[in-house]
């Protein structure tokens, strides 16, 4: 136990951007689903999400993303994930993104919270 406080306390800190959400990177880990993956350069359905926050959409090499997401020109922050973790398609529309989105803001806190620590 005392092990996991330690780890959510180091990630935490290594994440500033996300602590403005409340989130809990572990727990995040949890939800992250595995259409993405959290490798440099690793692609799934959707593009690797390694250092995502803080970068540009349509920017992983190799990854056929849609007109959409290309005309997406906002960084990704911790508010933009969170807006975006929420209903994909309504934040920006005509994404190939099939996920419905995540309705519970203590959840998108915390996978925004585990993307902040993929760095």
């Amino acid at each position: 136990m005392l092990r996991r406080i330690v780890l959510v306390a180091v990630l935490v800190s290594l994440a500033p951007s996300a602590r403005a959400l409340d989130g809990n990177p572990v727990a995040g880990e949890g939800i992250f689903h595995n259409c993405h993956s959290a490798e440099i350069g690793v692609n799934k359905v959707g593009p690797s999400l390694w250092n995502i926050v803080g970068r540009q959409p349509a920017a992983v090499p190799d990854y056929a993303y849609s007109d959409s997401m290309k005309k997406n020109n906002a960084p990704w922050t911790a508010t933009a994930l969170d807006a975006y973790i929420a209903d994909p398609r309504g934040d920006v529309h005509g994404v190939k993104m099939y996920f419905k989105g995540l309705a519970d803001a203590k959840e998108r806190a915390d996978v925004v919270a585990y993307l902040s620590t993929l760095r």
